[in-house]
């Protein structure tokens, strides 16, 4: 399968900044002091165990949650602006769950998009004879292949994705992986929070290991991948 299109951001431009960020919830702190840089064309994985601040993180960088410190700048905004303002300039956020409206078909949900529906079957051609569906009724596999889809359609500079492989078998997990590494290569910035860790390292250009809200380890994902069975036992044990 091979999509054609120009890219959506020049290699190496500057998609995010961040300095010091500080982020949480009614006046606590779920992540603090974290510096973040993310380039068109590059895949940067947030790993780490759950309650590390990796879903927080991505909710600053969205603009659905205001930062308590620090400076960001995501596609060339400020800090306080929000998800839709965001949306329009080029970013994709694929959150936690499962993006899909359910009572919807497939179809239905394509059209929701931004990008023409037709655009999104070229990045996952294997969901074409479901689109007639229900989302409901599609296997969970499906919905993730149809909400990053919808996503792709529209040719974001910025895709922001959390825990995309959450409760899919390995299989599926390689090929949302895979097309995101894709859209990577055509210029799309991805900043990817991953629970599993070798998949995501395999893809990723560089990565941020994060415990209790503090980054504490960053690297090149060659790098990161040597040391990727210490990073996948932090999950377990929670230590840093």
């Amino acid at each position: 399968m091979s999509v054609m299109s120009p890219p959506v951001g020049r290699i190496g431009e500057s998609v995010i900044r961040a300095k010091g960020l500080t982020a949480g919830y009614a006046g606590t702190p779920a992540v603090m002091d974290v510096d973040l840089t993310v380039d068109a064309g590059e895949v940067v994985a947030l790993l780490g165990a759950n309650g590390a601040g990796k879903s927080t993180t991505l909710l600053a960088l969205a603009g659905e949650l205001a930062p308590m410190g620090g400076t960001v700048e995501v596609l060339g905004l400020g800090v306080r602006r929000r998800l839709d303002h965001r949306a329009r300039h080029g970013l994709g956020y694929l959150t936690e769950g499962r993006c899909v409206f359910m009572d919807l078909t497939g179809w239905e949900n394509l059209r929701l998009g931004r990008g023409a529906a037709k655009r999104a079957i070229e990045f996952f051609p294997e969901l074409e004879p479901h689109l007639g569906k229900k989302a409901g009724l599609l296997s969970g596999g499906q919905q993730q292949m149809l909400a990053l889809g919808r996503i792709l359609a529209a040719e974001p500079r910025l895709i922001l994705a959390d825990e995309l492989s959450l409760g899919l078998a390995p299989i599926v997990v390689r090929r949302l992986l895979s097309v995101l590494r894709s859209a990577a290569d055509r210029g799309t910035a991805v900043v990817l929070v991953e629970q599993h860790v070798h998949q995501a390292l395999e893809i990723a250009d560089r990565a941020y290991v994060l415990h209790r809200g503090r980054v504490v380890m960053s690297g090149s994902g060659a790098e990161l991948r040597a040391r990727a069975d210490d990073i996948a036992a932090h999950y377990i044990s929670g230590e840093a």
